[in-house]
């Protein structure tokens, strides 16, 4: 039985909350439920103003055996940030991509730099995405292909440094599923089509619904929680890029990572977005699962 849990970007007080309302009470320090485990999809760190509390949190949790936890984009933007090469240089090129989002976290860890070395380390160890008995974890993104061509080269238990230099300096096939899963699959509009968002900048791509074929489509119906509009014309078909759709007979998949602001976290009967915008005045959200084959509102908890 779990009850998996959208982007809490370090709000340490709220989560606490959470939890206490799902019956979650501490233990040795440990948050820990009778007969449930928790299951965090990603992004506990950065934006908010308790990070390094989150972060211990959910460490503690997932040490003691009393949830699970999987890599967001935001943490794997912080073990790329930090990877450095032979010569001991960092390795990332563009640093300053990585870092911005970093400020608050590096702040928060300025006087502990051990403690953060040692929390990189253990994100390290988390799994980019999970498969139980009925359901399937990831961050952002589940496509069948990207995940076998992940689990082949992810075979240790952990994101080798060897890997993250792999993925992090080309755009090969394996580099492309690898931020798929953890970003989401970008659609990119035709070189001669921008679109304004209401600040007035251009933009040359979208958010797109990861589970659905583009072929047919508009780019309204395409697009997936972006912060601009886009125009209802139907996508030429030289452009739309044809992909296999997550069918409703497929395992149920809990994802965050889009941050929702209509309040509608179940999009298909197996299909659940659990970031409802915590980051943006929004709210942490749950699912509480308990072995149905088809999701349900009843089972949503913010």
């Amino acid at each position: 039985m779990y009850d998996i849990i959208g982007d809490v970007h370090g709000q340490a007080s709220i989560l606490k909350d959470l939890l206490k309302s799902m019956g979650y009470k501490k233990e040795s320090g440990v948050f820990k439920h009778e007969s449930r485990k928790a299951i965090f999809v990603g992004d506990f760190i950065n934006r908010g103003p308790q990070i390094r509390d989150t972060l211990s949190i959910v460490r503690s949790m997932v040490e003691a055996g009393s949830a699970m936890a999987i890599l967001g984009n935001h943490e794997l933007n912080a073990i790329i940030f930090e990877l450095k090469d032979k010569a001991g240089k960092p390795f990332a090129k563009r640093l300053l991509k990585y870092r911005l989002p970093l400020i608050q976290t590096l702040e928060e860890f300025v006087h502990f730099p051990d403690e953060y070395r040692s929390y990189i380390r253990w994100m390290r160890s988390l799994p980019m995405f999970l498969e139980l008995d009925g359901i399937r974890v990831v961050h952002a993104c589940w496509q069948d292909k990207n995940i076998a061509l992940l689990k082949e080269n992810i075979t240790e238990g952990r994101l080798r440094k060897s890997f993250l230099r792999k993925i992090s300096k080309n755009n090969s096939e394996l580099s492309t599923a690898f931020w798929q899963t953890c970003k989401g699959i970008d659609f990119q509009l035709p070189k001669d089509l921008l679109v304004f968002d209401n600040k007035g900048q251009p933009h040359r791509s979208f958010r797109s619904k990861w589970w659905l074929n583009p072929q047919g489509k508009n780019f309204q119906e395409l697009s997936f929680e972006s912060r601009f509009d886009l125009p209802a014309y139907t996508i030429p078909p030289e452009v739309n890029g044809a992909r296999k759709p997550y069918d409703e007979d497929q395992p149920i998949v809990f994802f965050g990572h889009y941050c929702l602001k209509n309040g509608d976290n179940i999009l298909a009967p197996n299909l659940c977005c659990l970031d409802s915008c915590i980051s943006r005045n929004g709210k942490l959200t749950a699912y509480r699962w308990s072995g149905e084959k088809k999701l349900t509102l009843e089972n949503i908890v913010k």
